[in-house]
């Protein structure tokens, strides 16, 4: 188990993680607007509720999930979504889904538990990990999602979201989840 900041560790490529100071430089450099807060730390959606004060638009949870075979994807969702993980393997051709490590999570995505973010694809230059995003972001003027680091919390447009996605060869498939909740 990971316990320590991801700057410790080293990614599948053999590299260094991404730092947050050059992340947020990279959505200054694409002309993406953003606000970012720094808080406590956050490890669960329940404490993240507690310590983000009134920041507006949709907060997320992301699930970070494999199959059987060892391929990965990274689900962003609404972050009361109860989501039914055999439904959306089959949805997305996974099969069948269990929850992804916290070493491969680090290893792939450059993070750990707690800072899960559709952000962290930036840390994926080799596309192993595909990225799912839960259709109802869309519908929202502003998202909030960690920028690396469970201590921050960065707000962003959905259109936004996905240019830097784009931008970072991780073109996300946006997945309708209204019919596949618990």
């Amino acid at each position: 188990m990971i316990d320590a900041t991801a700057q410790d560790f080293l990614l599948a490529d053999g590299s260094p993680p991404m730092p947050v100071a050059v992340f947020l430089q990279r959505l200054e450099q694409l002309g993406i607007a953003h606000v970012t807060t720094e808080h406590a730390a956050v490890f669960t959606v329940d404490e993240a509720k507690a310590v983000r004060g009134r920041l507006d638009g949709a907060h997320v949870k992301n699930l970070f999930l494999r199959n059987k075979k060892g391929r990965l994807w990274l689900l962003t969702c609404l972050e009361d979504r109860q989501i039914n993980l055999k439904a959306l393997a089959e949805r997305v051709g996974g099969n069948r889904f269990s929850f992804a490590s916290a070493d491969r999570l680090m290893k792939y995505l450059g993070v750990i538990p707690g800072a899960v973010t559709a952000f962290a694809a930036v840390n994926d230059p080799g596309n192993k990990v595909t990225v799912l995003l839960d259709a109802a972001l869309m519908d929202y003027d502003k998202l909030n999602l960690h920028p690396l680091v469970n201590t921050m919390t960065t707000s962003i447009s959905p259109a936004d979201l996905l240019r830097f996605l784009e931008s970072i060869a991780h073109a996300p498939q946006i997945v309708e989840l209204d019919d596949i909740l618990r």
